[in-house]
């Protein structure tokens, strides 16, 4: 049964051109789902699953306390999976096809205050070649509100700086053109002119926009480390991951009257309805500003 696993991983990764950290995602909730189809269910071929197999193991997960929105990722990948079985012709039902999705909670995302914001981009010691790349990376971040991956797979040739804006390559390999501001633009280019080849050392051909200290692209795990130790020198006492700077990017432009399809066509969002949740955060600010400052509040 796992081979078939890794045939709809290899299907994922060549036909849907989908970044690898959602293939591994698919490929833990799919192992998981069949060792229990197997070791509870005793069932070793796809053609013999039904429907109440499948609803039983979405109540086990519930009960071990899954939040709803693991129950719904893991819906949705046996969903996909099921759905792959059958164009192949592995199989010829779909038992997941009435299985109910469970809604996931909506948590409004947190966003960093301008003044947090303001402290944190002037966190990095700008003295150091380190320090150049640091406030690059942030000022970049907040810019444009791309993803930490995305950050990190940027190379050279991504930053046209006469033009003013950057290209990255989103979920699905889908390319965005995202302008960066004044202050990004002053960032980038001193890094790239007088930080860089400090830290390029002798690799010529490295094509990567961000390195580490030793010449080579940064990972995301750097870049996460980076973060929390710059948070703390800012003295930003609320837990934050880079995923906060696109979530303050994108509410700080509602805030001050961008249109909702502009600020889903920056952030890449297929649909417009995952980019509407930044709308909520825009009301609740008002509502904590109002409940603070009025008087009869």
């Amino acid at each position: 049964m796992k081979d078939q696993v890794e045939d709809f991983i290899h299907y994922l990764h060549v036909e849907r051109g989908l970044a690898n950290n959602t293939m591994q995602s698919y490929r833990r909730d799919l192992n998981q789902y069949s060792a229990y189809i197997q070791d509870v269910e005793k069932v070793s071929n796809w053609q013999d699953i039904n429907r109440t197999m499948i609803t039983k193991y979405l109540y086990q997960l519930k009960d071990q306390g899954k939040a709803p929105a693991t129950l719904a990722r893991q819906t949705a990948s046996i969903r996909s999976f099921h759905q792959f079985l059958l164009r192949e012709n592995i199989v010829n039902h779909d038992p997941s096809h009435h299985v109910g999705v469970p809604k996931a909670e909506r948590r409004l995302p947190k966003v960093l205050s301008l003044g947090e914001v303001e402290a944190l981009l002037a966190a990095p010691a700008t003295a150091t070649a380190i320090g150049l790349r640091d406030q690059a990376m942030l000022e970049v971040l907040y810019a444009t509100g791309i993803r930490v991956s995305e950050l990190m797979g940027l190379n050279l040739e991504d930053i046209h700086l006469t033009m003013g804006f950057l290209r990255c390559m989103g979920k699905g390999s889908k390319e965005r053109i995202i302008p960066l501001g004044r202050m990004a633009l002053k960032a980038m280019k001193q890094y790239i002119e007088e930080a860089r080849p400090k830290l390029l050392k002798n690799k010529k051909q490295q094509d990567a926009l961000f390195l580490n200290h030793h010449g080579n692209r940064l990972t995301r795990q750097g870049f996460w480390k980076i973060l929390k130790q710059l948070a703390l020198n800012a003295g930003i006492t609320k837990s934050i991951t880079p995923h906060t700077l696109r979530h303050s990017f994108a509410t700080h432009l509602l805030e001050n009257g961008a249109d909702l399809r502009s600020v889903q066509e920056m952030l890449g969002h297929a649909d417009i309805s995952t980019t509407q949740i930044y709308t909520h955060v825009t009301k609740q600010r008002l509502k904590d500003i109002y409940t603070t400052y009025h008087p009869r509040a």
